[in-house]
């Protein structure tokens, strides 16, 4: 059933309430040429409660870097793929120039590199987007290492926007103001050695050498994921696979 027919369903019955949406049956597969796993089906079952009552369902997903939090969205996407769309934190990284001229380029994924204050907007302007408006936010490509800005249109009929970041939990400056904008925020969490070596190949794959991929790790990813792990307490949920 898609958000069309959900809402003349519940007008004819006269009810505020919109009927459970359809999940695909999800099955460990392939996307991309990527292995895709499967969503537990209790995270399913949750998710298509949120959608009960509301028309549009803000989910967050935060965790430390490498914890599988853009995969677990792409997941749940394929799960729900007539009424949802990913919009992930890392489209408001920061521009390599300005993380130069900042001196920043070191700490790039720290919180200062980003405009939190942007990605604050966006999440407001997806709460309450008007019915006939388009909304673009933008894409990180990891391989340009830059933002893309309107990269991503979001239409008004979408009911689930999942939005993945490290930092959703965090409790200064405007990161403070993203919890009370999303319905529910999961902790993606996963062993610390697991998440470390995905970090490294990830980093070589997109170009680092072994060598400068573990110490990007070890001096930036993991200064991050420690920051990260002290807002676990804060979620509504703790993910595991």
């Amino acid at each position: 059933m898609n958000y069309a027919q959900a809402l003349n369903e519940r007008d004819a019955a006269g009810s505020q309430r919109v009927r459970l949406v359809t999940i695909r049956t999800s099955t460990s597969k392939k996307t991309n040429g990527r292995h895709m796993p499967a969503v537990p089906q209790k995270y399913l079952d949750r998710t298509n409660a949120l959608l009960i009552d509301r028309q549009r369902v803000l989910l967050g997903l935060a965790g430390p870097p490498g914890s599988g939090k853009s995969t677990l969205a792409r997941a749940l996407q394929q799960a729900l793929p007539d009424v949802s769309i990913v919009v992930p934190m890392d489209g408001f990284h920061v521009a390599n120039s300005e993380l130069r001229r900042l001196g920043l380029e070191g700490r790039k994924g720290a919180p200062e590199t980003f405009d939190v204050a942007g990605y604050v907007a966006l999440l407001r302007r997806l709460r309450n987007q008007h019915p006939e408006e388009t909304t673009y936010a933008p894409e990180f490509r990891r391989e340009i290492e830059e933002p893309i800005a309107g990269a991503i249109a979001v239409q008004a009929s979408t009911r689930l926007i999942i939005t993945e970041g490290n930092y959703l939990l965090l409790e200064s400056g405007f990161w403070a103001d993203i919890a009370d904008l999303l319905d529910e925020t999961w902790y993606v969490d996963l062993d610390a050695p697991v998440r470390i070596e995905r970090l490294i190949h990830r980093h070589v794959h997109f170009g680092r050498s072994p060598k400068a991929a573990e110490e990007w790790v070890r001096f930036n990813d993991e200064k991050n994921a420690h920051l990260v792990e002290l807002t676990r307490s804060r979620a509504d949920v703790v993910f595991r696979w």
